[in-house]
C-alpha cells in the first residue's frame, strides 16, 4: 500500500536507552510530571549526555512521540500486509494494541499537555501522526476521504471509550458504525 512507516531515526545506544526510558515515564506519568532528570537517571547517564543527543526537553519529546508513532505504525503495517487490507482488520489490531498501552493514545495524551501552545516540534509530531492515521484510512476506504475521516473520528472515540471508559467491546462497536458508513457511502 502506500502508506509507509516513519522511519526510525538511529541513535547512539545511550540515545536508545534515554529514548526507551522517556518512553515509559512520559506515557505512562505524562510530559509535563517527568523532567529530564529524572529521564537521565532511568537511563543510567547525564543530564548534559541527554541535552547532547536531543538538544532540549522539547527535542527529547518530539523524539519520543516520533519513535512511538513508527512503533505504533510498523505494528499496524505488519499485521494488515499479513492479512487483508481492511477496516476490520486495523480495529483488530488496535484493540490488540490497547491491550497493552492502557493509557490511550501517546499523541492524545501529548496533545493534552502541550498542545499547540507547547514545543512546536512535538506539536507538529501529533498532528504528523493524526495525518499519517488520515492517509491509512484512505486507503482502507478505497480513496474516499469523506469516509476515511468518518472512520477516523470512529477510531478515536474508540479508543477514549477503550480507555478511559474500559469499554471492551470499543472497538468492535466502532468497527460495526464504519461498517455502516461504508455501505452509506457505497450507495
Amino acid at each position: 500500500m502506500g502508506v509507509e512507516p516513519w522511519p526510525i531515526i538511529p541513535t547512539t545506544e545511550v540515545g536508545e536507552r534515554i529514548l526507551a526510558a522517556a518512553d515509559d515515564l512520559f506515557y505512562t506519568r505524562g510530559i509535563t510530571a517527568v523532567g529530564v532528570d529524572l529521564i537521565a537517571e532511568e537511563a543510567r547517564t547525564t543530564k548534559r549526555t541527554l541535552y547532547q543527543r536531543f538538544g532540549s526537553k522539547d527535542g527529547l519529546i518530539e523524539a519520543y512521540l516520533r519513535r512511538r508513532g513508527s512503533r505504533w505504525q510498523q505494528f499496524l503495517l505488519d499485521h494488515l500486509d499479513a492479512t487483508e487490507w481492511t477496516v476490520a482488520e486495523f480495529f483488530r489490531r488496535a484493540e490488540q494494541w490497547t491491550r497493552t498501552h492502557r493509557r490511550g493514545c501517546a499523541f492524545v495524551n501529548a496533545w493534552a499537555e502541550v498542545g499547540g501552545e507547547g514545543p512546536t516540534g512535538a506539536a507538529e509530531a501529533v498532528r504528523d501522526e493524526k495525518r499519517w492515521m488520515r492517509e491509512l484510512f484512505v486507503e482502507l476506504a478505497g480513496g474516499d476521504r469523506v469516509t476515511a475521516t468518518a472512520i477516523h473520528q470512529l477510531y478515536e472515540g474508540a479508543q477514549v471509550a477503550a480507555t478511559v471508559l474500559g469499554e471492551a467491546d470499543a472497538f468492535r462497536v466502532a468497527d460495526d458504525a464504519a461498517r455502516v458508513v461504508m455501505v452509506g457511502a457505497a450507495g
